[in-house]
């Protein structure tokens, strides 16, 4: 077999070293436009369990390069005069050049050829090669000369930032925040060997701009850099290689495979520097390579298998990068937190790291973040222990005169239960089960204005007196047997009326039965759904009194508080998003234009509802879809509402129209409440894929939204909260008689269960290398 890799990078290198170990016969070849030891760059990082892999896979280039790394377990966050340390990462260092030359020498005693200054420029110089990878960096020559075939997207990032070095020695991988007369400035920097390390700096385009930075070349950039970070450098000097200023490209690529050649590394995928995974990522794609080489029957098979296989790992850790990544370009948002809050926001940027696993590694600095919250929570007027505080999941909220007991928050569920709008006895077992089970705060399903302003048959509404009499039925319960609030959520459903049962073709229209829709312009949500007839004034009038009618029965019922939902394509959101608002006349158009009606509604509900109870607004902060709401949209939005009255802003995602592409996963919409949050600076809620009690903690902890509503975490265990409180020793959580037994129980019961599900965790974390080292390292104790 002939192989010929271009590209001698770590990908190219590491695959070279794998394939030739599996085949010895086969005749290899490296080709690098560089010399030998040339190198960009300064150091790379590597975690522990990347370590453990190449260990796994090349024992000898593994124990070379491990002699020559520099480890730490510590991340430290300087951040307004205070640095916070955070044990038990794991990391190593390593110089590139080092890692390249170790690498070449493992290669070389393989068998492996390796032609240096070898600049390829068309691959029909290798004609005969059965296998040819692509593995020339981030600027692919290949990539890109079959760009219709692999199909890369290229998101240049907005931040600027340069590549540096310094002799500054560090005991810790270090971010540095640093605020100057220019705007803010951050250094991401580690060790990589002794008397070296790695310092990447970062800043917005705006202050780049500001500080001057713009045409100066790599020494004087890294002269201004080395003023501006004097302080920490301590008379340590920078040093430049390349140093020069640009944007970070993420490239996704479509594909991966051409006939017999292969993309690896950067050249196929990149992974935004500050979660250290460049050359992880290329040196893995080398692993999964080999892997699939082995396995498989055939090339074709080989590579396909590759592609498959390898795919979804590299897009998972791009999400995180690109979750990491946006922290950074908006670290604004973040600069008058308290220093332990934004400390602990870097921590949990990317989502890999959370609350329950910092108080694993860190227990004395979640105690901080903490006591942090809690002073928070005190300064709102709550007497609340800043000694030993409760966990931020049960700390309690304000809005208006509620006060909610804690922050976990049952989310709105559509049931498609109720008989011609009337909720019946399964609603008041299911909303009634729920706020026993401890849950600060329960919202209704989308509760419907009129008859046809149901999205199914099914769906509740709040139009006669037989639905309010059933409503107050349910209120009255949660009120007299748990210290849950309940708000009710109204709705019109708009075009995606007159649809089927969810379980019966979610969105798909009625075949019989059904009734005339309406919506901000004639479009229907799928090409064969009723056409909705456009709003007129008149319909718009009547569409606000059903509204204020639903209200005044609400506040009938005994509801604590009032949502106005305004999101997921429903009638008030067909109005916001432009991708359902074709309309020419003063509710068309701009942002302001398209809001116009959905604040009108507001304001007729904020006028009727009792002033001393709080309003929330739903809205869909991104359609998942070109053209169609985003980001900055929804600060835009809930600032507008928060004008009119608005106390909290229930921040979902998308359902707009049918060709959205949403980006799932882990509490996929909770970036959106963060910049709703902190660039409009309105309370928020947010929903989306969270599923545990640690993870509210985290995201109340960074302050990325001020309640948390989970949804089908609710579905299979109505007592979620009183665990949760179990768990986390908060005995203060409501609990009706008839059930505190159990409660007692449980929480006698936590105590152990934490401390032995804790101890096996603790047990079970092998040792980091930085440890080991230190173990090594210690002098014997004198007998």
């Amino acid at each position: 077999m002939k192989i010929a890799i271009i590209g001698g990078g770590p990908a190219g290198l590491y695959s070279a070293i794998l394939l030739k170990k599996q085949r010895p016969e086969a005749e290899i070849t490296v080709y690098e436009r560089n010399r030998a030891d040339d190198t960009f760059g300064f150091g790379v990082v590597f975690s522990d369990a990347t370590l453990d892999n190449f260990e796994k896979y090349d024992a000898p280039s593994y124990r070379r390069i491990t002699e020559q790394f520099a480890y730490w377990d510590d991340i430290a966050v300087h951040f307004r005069g205070t640095v916070h340390r955070v044990g038990g990462n794991g990391f190593c260092g390593c110089s590139r050049r080092t890692l390249l030359l170790i690498l070449q020498e493992r290669a070389r005693e393989l068998g492996v050829a390796q032609l240096f200054e070898a600049d390829i420029e068309d691959e029909a110089r290798f004609a005969d090669a059965d296998l040819v990878v692509l593995a020339d960096g981030i600027n692919s020559r290949f990539r890109d000369k079959y760009i219709e075939h692999f199909q890369p997207e290229i998101d240049l990032r907005s931040n600027k930032f340069a590549w540096m070095g310094s002799t500054r020695p560090l005991d810790a991988f270090t971010f540095i925040f640093q605020e100057t007369e220019w705007g803010p400035f951050i250094a991401h920097a580690y060790q990589y060997e002794m008397g070296h390390s790695t310092w990447i700096f970062e800043t917005d385009p705006e202050t780049f701009k500001r500080a001057g930075l713009e045409g100066l070349d790599e020494r004087q950039s890294a002269d201004r850099m080395a003023e501006i970070f004097d302080w920490f450098l301590d008379g340590h000097q920078l040093l430049i290689n390349r140093s020069m200023w640009r944007n970070f490209p993420m490239i996704r690529s479509k594909r991966w495979v051409k006939d017999n050649m292969v993309l690896l590394g950067d050249a196929k995928a990149t992974a935004h520097f500050s979660i250290g995974s460049g050359t992880k990522l290329a040196m893995e794609d080398a692993i999964a390579l080999a892997d699939a080489m082995h396995r498989a029957p055939t090339l074709e098979a080989a590579l396909e298998e590759y592609e498959t296989g390898r795919r979804e790992e590299v897009e998972k850790t791009q999400h995180a990068a690109d979750v990491s990544l946006v922290w950074f370009e908006h670290v604004d948002r973040f600069w008058d937190f308290d220093p332990v809050q934004f400390a602990f926001g870097v921590m949990t940027r990317a989502k890999a790291i959370t609350y329950d696993n910092l108080t694993l590694r860190a227990p004395d600095f979640v105690s901080e973040v903490d006591k942090a919250f809690a002073k928070q929570v005190q300064a709102k007027g709550f007497n609340v222990d800043l000694r030993k505080p409760l966990a931020p999941m049960f700390q309690p909220l304000r809005l208006r005169e509620m006060t909610l007991a804690n922050r976990a928050v049952v989310s709105p569920m559509c049931m498609y239960s109720a008989k011609e709008g009337v909720p019946g006895d399964f609603h008041l077992v299911h909303y009634g089960s729920r706020a026993i089970g401890g849950a600060g705060l329960i919202f209704t399903e989308m509760t419907c204005v009129g008859r046809d302003a149901r999205i199914t048959p099914g769906c509740a509404g709040l139009w006669n007196d037989e639905q309010e009499a059933a409503w107050r039925r349910i209120v009255d319960f949660v009120h007299a047997n748990s210290a849950a609030k309940i708000v009710l959520q109204l709705g019109h459903a708009g075009r995606k009326g007159a649809t089927k049962l969810m379980w019966d073709g979610m969105d798909r229209p009625l075949e019989e039965g059904g009734w005339d829709v309406i919506s901000a312009s004639p479009i229907p949500y799928f090409p064969d759904s009723q056409v909705p007839r456009e709003m007129d004034r008149a319909a718009m009038d009547a569409v606000k009194a059903a509204f204020v009618q639903a209200a005044l029965r609400g506040e009938a019922c005994g509801f604590d508080m009032l949502e106005l939902h305004c999101a997921h394509g429903y009638l008030l959101a067909s109005f916001i998003s432009p991708l359902t608002n074709n309309r020419t006349d003063a509710y068309g158009g701009s942002l302001a234009n398209r809001l116009r009606f959905p604040l009108e509604v507001f304001e007729a509900l904020r006028a009727a509802w009792p002033a001393h109870k709080p309003m929330s607004v739903r809205i869909s902060a991104t359609d998942w879809a070109e053209g169609g709401i985003t980001g900055d949209d929804a600060v835009a939005i809930a600032r507008a509402f928060a004008e009119a009255g608005v106390d909290l802003v229930d921040v979902s995602t998308g359902q707009t129209v049918r060709d959205a592409q949403p980006i799932y996963g882990r509490m996929f919409q909770t970036p959106f409440s963060d910049q709703v949050r902190n660039e409009a600076r309105v309370a928020t809620m947010c929903v989306g894929n969270i599923t545990t009690a640690d993870q509210v903690n985290t995201i109340l902890a960074a302050g990325r939204a001020d309640l948390v509503a989970l949804g089908r975490p609710h579905l299979v265990d109505p007592a979620f909260t009183l665990k949760a409180a179990a768990w986390y020793g908060a005995d203060g959580v409501f609990c009706p008689p008839q059930y505190q037994p159990g409660k007692e129980q449980i929480f006698r019961n936590s105590v152990r269960d934490r401390q032995d599900f804790e101890d096996l965790k603790t047990k079970a974390k092998p040792k980091t290398r930085a440890e080991l080292k230190a173990e090594a390292t210690k002098p014997l104790a004198a007998e």
